[in-house]
């Protein structure tokens, strides 16, 4: 088991994971790396404090196991987590310094997008005190009846063309017409 007391991170935030080129293997792209330096003994919250003032803002933690690539990374969210992860890197790194590649990501929104606001109907037979939202189908007035349209499609057989609308087909050929 390494003794070092010190833990470094590579920490990578601001870009984005992207396939390179050639030969599509995921790579690190844009943004900003640093190294932060903690003591073994960190527990996740100070690491994860220690790392959000790096970024400026809160963020997420998504590590790269030491046998995997970018594809698989892993979660840390508590001190269990982090502990796992530092026995996954002791086990490959026994004689050289552990430097674990991390991710930090600003945390996914779990606030709902707001919703628009529905326009009010002054002709409808409801009583004004009643206070139930309506559904946007039904605050709109109903649409016109449309006029009915006259297409042209090509026909399988030459100079044949089917004119529709809404009451007749007719089929034209050459100058000839069908009902």
């Amino acid at each position: 088991m390494v003794t070092n007391s010190t833990i470094k991170f590579l920490c990578s935030y601001g870009g984005k994971i992207l396939p390179r080129y050639p030969d599509g293997k995921l790579r690190y792209n844009g943004g900003h790396t640093r190294v932060l330096a903690v003591p073994r003994s960190v527990s996740f919250s100070e690491l994860a404090s220690k790392m959000t003032e790096m970024c400026g803002s809160t963020v997420t933690i998504r590590c790269q196991l030491p046998t995997e690539d970018l594809d698989a990374l892993v979660s840390v969210t508590s001190d269990e987590d982090l502990a796992n992860l530092i026995e996954e890197y002791d086990l490959v790194s026994s004689s050289s310094p552990m430097k674990i590649r991390v991710f930090l990501n600003p945390p996914k929104s779990t606030i709902a997008p707001p919703r628009l606001a529905l326009p009010s109907s002054n002709t409808s037979s409801s009583s004004s005190t009643s206070s139930s939202p309506r559904s946007p189908a039904m605050s709109k007035p109903p649409l016109p009846p449309s006029p009915p349209r006259l297409t042209t499609a090509k026909n399988q057989c030459y100079g044949c063309y089917v004119h529709r609308n809404s009451r007749n087909v007719y089929l034209v050929h050459n100058g000839n017409h069908w009902q």
